[in-house]
């Protein structure tokens, strides 16, 4: 993604979007494990993996990136408290080979954590981005309504 290689320049971990080295066996994810994660990652164009819910993140940064996607006019999107689940906590890391959470995916590719999506907001990639999920970002309408003025 444009926004993960804009951002590695910045000094920001670089993600290519594809998952890092497969874990050992006994890193915490089984081989079936892994497979249903990657269904999960895979079941929808935007996926993120977080701590609580959209209605009610558990966590500043599970937030800021539900606060990002409401921002952009994304409500279609697949959320996973890995709270309620610590194998999908422990899989999910393993498999984007990423420590933290939460994680986002946009069409079965990890972008990256909170501070990634934020740098893709500020920078315009993000729109960008949404736009090849055919997801037309709200504030491309906010600015054209500014402009108006």
């Amino acid at each position: 993604l444009a926004g993960t290689r804009r951002a590695a320049s910045q000094g920001l971990p670089r993600r290519t979007g594809r998952p890092g080295p497969a874990a050992p066996a006994d890193a915490g994810t089984s081989p079936g494990r892994a497979g249903a994660v990657e269904r999960l990652v895979r079941a929808h164009p935007v996926v993120v993996f977080m701590k609580g819910s959209p209605a009610q993140p558990l966590c500043g940064f599970s937030n800021a990136v539900v606060q990002i996607l409401r921002l952009h006019g994304v409500q279609d999107y697949r959320a996973h408290d890995v709270l309620q689940d610590p194998d999908l906590r422990q899989g999910i890391k393993n498999y984007s080979n990423w420590p933290t959470i939460p994680q986002v995916y946009l069409n079965g590719e990890f972008v990256g954590g909170c501070d990634i999506l934020l740098q893709m907001h500020q920078n315009g990639d993000l729109v960008e981005e949404l736009k090849k999920l055919g997801i037309r970002s709200a504030l491309l309408d906010a600015e054209k309504d500014q402009d108006k003025k």
